[in-house]
């Protein structure tokens, strides 16, 4: 690199300055390195240079894209026996464990999205939240609704897996409803509109 710059560019860079160069690059997003062998390869990444180029094109389009919902929680009262619930009765899988003091950081997300919304399963310890889930499953109220395709065969499958529901499917126009018990304090709803 250093040569092509000296001969093609007529610049004269150090390989320290180069380096130092491609590092801020790679540290901001528009180049990515690789190692192949005993050589360092360099590849530019366009995709952080899109926006600032489509605001320059284009300046009738306003900055920025639509928030989209990254991350959401749900308070459980065990993150163990939570997990085992989420994988493998309601079959999503660990995206993120990340220990902090005596609980985690502990994320799930829909196999068939993997980038998509992640599910923090968060301990429960705060003062706030019993009640606030006590009076919640009192009520009849779902912490959470997850879309399904088809409610009644997923009813039916769980079901067979022993998860308890305190609502059967129920059809209300063109949305088909049914709500489970999590086992960690919590009303599920699970929803399919037609």
């Amino acid at each position: 690199m250093c040569t092509r710059l000296v001969t093609t560019r007529g610049r004269g860079l150090s390989r320290q300055a180069i380096s130092q160069h491609l590092a801020i690059l790679e540290s901001a997003g528009p180049v990515h390195s690789r190692h192949q062998g005993r050589y360092k390869f360099h590849d530019l990444n366009t995709g952080r240079l899109e926006r600032i180029v489509t605001r320059w094109l284009r300046p009738d389009i306003p900055e920025g894209t639509p928030m989209k919902i990254h991350l959401s929680s749900v308070f459980v009262d065990d993150q163990d026996k939570a997990l085992r619930f989420y994988t493998d009765v309601l079959g999503f899988v660990k995206k993120a464990e990340v220990p902090i003091g005596d609980d985690r950081w502990l994320t799930v997300v829909s196999p068939e999205d993997p980038d998509g919304t992640e599910l923090l399963l968060e301990p429960d310890g705060h003062p706030a939240v019993k009640p606030y889930k006590a009076a919640l499953v009192k009520d009849g109220i779902p912490a959470m609704s997850f879309a399904v395709d088809d409610v009644h065969a997923k009813f039916n499958r769980l079901r067979e897996l022993g998860v308890h529901f305190t609502q059967d499917p129920l059809e209300t126009g063109p949305v088909t409803t049914a709500v489970l018990d999590d086992t960690c304090g919590n009303l599920i709803q699970i929803v399919h509109s037609k």
